[in-house]
């Protein structure tokens, strides 16, 4: 089975993780670095919701990092599997719950049970930019509060396509470009510092941690 990377740092650090298949498209080593380095004070003890999941790479980093627990929100069967299996592989199995469905349908109706969320990582295909939206205003919006007052929600894009910079209650507050990734940063708009974000490459960034995309 292809591989979708490994895990960088925390307790499951150089676990090799397997991939559901050609589809999926695992994030960069830097670009792994540069999230998990300013998300990274913020897991110990937090509540991870990993959407469109991939092979589960980056709810599986943050749970390595500290998070207590992480729900992975994937429709694909065999994505799902490969989830379990990694999970497994990393021996935190017992902190991760995989929720096969698709992701409108997970936020509208389950997620908040399973909610508050402390770091929401969100990476729809590139080519689905509605979805993206889509999802960041059900995450920023609706009866039901989604989100801990200072979460961080981490949207994965294609550089051309960048997402608004408002989703509801959310308000983007930096943005990373990476060649045609680009990783846009969102807090609660109360939470969120004013100013424009940082844009750039990433090359300034404190090194840390791992995780595939979203196709992860």
């Amino acid at each position: 089975m292809a591989k979708a990377g490994r895990v960088i740092a925390g307790s499951a650090k150089g676990t090799r993780l397997r991939s559901p298949g050609a589809g999926t498209r695992p994030l960069a080593d830097r670009v792994k670095e540069t999230l998990f380095a300013i998300l990274e004070p913020d897991l110990p003890g937090a509540t991870v919701l990993d959407l469109f999941a991939g092979s589960g790479a980056g709810g599986i980093e943050a749970l390595s990092r500290g998070a207590a627990r992480a729900v992975f929100v994937e429709r694909d069967t065999v994505a799902a599997r490969v989830i379990g299996e990694n999970l497994t592989l990393s021996r935190l199995a017992d902190r991760g719950h995989v929720a096969r469905a698709d992701v409108g349908t997970y936020l509208k109706e389950r997620a908040g049970h399973d909610g508050p969320f402390d770091v929401v990582l969100v990476d729809p295909p590139y080519a689905e930019v509605a979805l993206l939206d889509a999802t960041l205003t059900l995450l920023g919006g609706g009866d039901i509060p989604l989100l801990a007052p200072r979460a961080w929600v981490v949207a994965k894009h294609f550089w051309r396509t960048p997402p608004p910079p408002a989703a509801g209650l959310l308000a983007s507050v930096r943005t990373r470009r990476f060649g045609e990734t680009a990783l846009t940063f969102y807090r609660p708009g109360r939470d969120a510092p004013t100013g424009p974000g940082l844009v750039g490459d990433g090359a300034g960034d404190p090194p840390a941690g791992d995780a595939p995309g979203g196709s992860q």
